[in-house]
């Protein structure tokens, strides 16, 4: 995992960390970042410091996180037509698949991508081909659904090679430690890749079983790569970096029930009963934006320990934003009569993905700064949200409200407590 860095406008962590203590290459916080003068085509790939002041999102990973939406929405699509179509574990399963191979490229550039971004020539062209990738993982997405992988496959493979070629060109630069650290990231992303080429060739009956072990094979590559040797990331890029993402598939999901509120009025005219929906849906995102961002959260980012665990969680805070979207489209599709579900199923399309984005939200980010009554909020709101599934076709905007009253009982304690 890793980017860039520039000091915190606070001051920089007082307390050591590996990366800092043994990195050969490790700048001189109080030194200017010599990124920001160097502006050749190709520069050595070594890593930036963690406390690289100022250190933001670039152009390229904005236009990176965008590219990947696509495919976001690609999935949130296929969820939500076998949903609507009365097939959740057909569509579940597949979501849970195109989701982690959408996830996990992402997560694996991005944290590259803030120890070792040095935006040449090289590493821009790089970053264009991971993006190729996941356009053909997005093009991929409805055959996945079908069971057919293979174009998704291909799209996988594009954006995970070109990440071996990323860390061995860090290697090259690097020595000791944080070579090994580098050889083992692009041996490890390696082995896996040929794990999901083999993956094309075995019966579909084996698949199921296989699968499972080359996601674990994967998420095991940076816990041993970076045993020894911690990359240097930086927790004010990262933070952000998982923030911006997290706004985009925020708005995805408002464009998805957008787009499908559009259609149904367009064909139903049907007002009266999508505007409750419309309405329910509005509140969720906005208060699922809200909640996110209530708390800083870099501060709790001080070791490989906390940062994977967290950087690993946002696969269920990710997954069940876009798949609130998907809930959305089903529950419109059934206030028009176009999915033969029940009314409970269809509310529980938005609220059980909604009660599980808080849950985890509240896991990652809240119980670590919250005191008191305020620990209890966002679980006891996760559970009245589920709840509000028993209230089929009122239940988006019941769980809605909830959602509104959680952000106006927690910035009301939150204020007491600055007092």
């Amino acid at each position: 995992m890793t980017s860039a860095a520039r000091p915190d406008p606070q001051g920089p962590d007082p307390r050591p960390n590996d990366s800092q203590a043994h990195h050969p290459h490790a700048a001189d916080p109080h030194t200017a970042d010599p990124h920001a003068v160097d502006r050749r085509p190709v520069r050595p790939m070594r890593a930036r410091s963690r406390d690289e002041a100022h250190r933001v999102a670039t152009p390229l990973e904005l236009f990176f996180d965008l590219c990947f939406v696509v495919a976001v929405a690609q999935a949130g699509r296929g969820l939500a037509h076998a949903l609507a179509g009365g097939h959740p574990g057909h569509g579940l399963y597949g979501y849970v698949l195109v989701f982690f191979a959408i996830w996990w490229a992402w997560m694996n550039f991005t944290w590259f991508a803030s120890a070792y971004d040095v935006d040449d020539v090289p590493y821009r062209l790089t970053t264009l081909v991971q993006i190729s990738g996941v356009l053909v993982l997005a093009a991929g997405v409805p055959r996945m659904f079908d069971e057919d992988l293979t174009l998704a496959v291909c799209g996988y493979l594009l954006m995970r090679l070109a990440m071996v070629t990323q860390w061995l060109r860090a290697a090259r630069c690097e020595s000791g430690g944080t070579r090994t650290m580098a050889l083992r990231y692009a041996a490890g992303i390696t082995v896996c890749q040929l794990g999901w080429t083999l993956l094309l060739f075995v019966p579909h009956d084996v698949r199921p079983y296989l699968i499972p072990v080359l996601i674990l094979a994967e998420l095991a590559v940076p816990p041993i790569a970076e045993a020894h040797t911690q990359s240097t990331w930086h927790p004010h890029h990262i933070a952000e970096r998982y923030g911006l993402f997290t706004i985009i598939v925020l708005g995805e999901t408002v464009a998805a029930a957008t787009v499908a509120m559009q259609t149904a009025m367009d064909e139903h005219e049907a007002l009266g009963e999508l505007m409750p929906i419309a309405a329910g849906g509005l509140l969720i995102c906005f208060g699922a934006w809200w909640i996110y961002f209530a708390e800083p959260v870099h501060h709790h980012l001080r070791s490989n320990r906390q940062a994977f665990l967290w950087g690993y969680g946002h696969y269920l805070v990710l997954g069940s934003a876009a798949a609130v979207g998907a809930g959305l489209e089903v529950a419109i599709e059934y206030a028009v009569g176009k999915a033969h579900i029940s009314a409970y199923a269809a509310t529980a399309a938005v609220t059980l993905p909604a009660a599980l984005y808080l849950l985890t939200v509240w896991a990652l980010h809240s119980r670590h700064v919250k005191q008191g009554a305020a620990q209890a909020v966002l679980p006891l709101s996760a559970a009245a949200v589920a709840a509000c599934t028993a209230l089929g076709g009122h239940g988006v905007l019941a769980a809605g409200l909830v959602i509104a009253a959680t952000v106006a009982t927690g910035t009301t304690l939150a204020a007491r407590t600055s007092h």
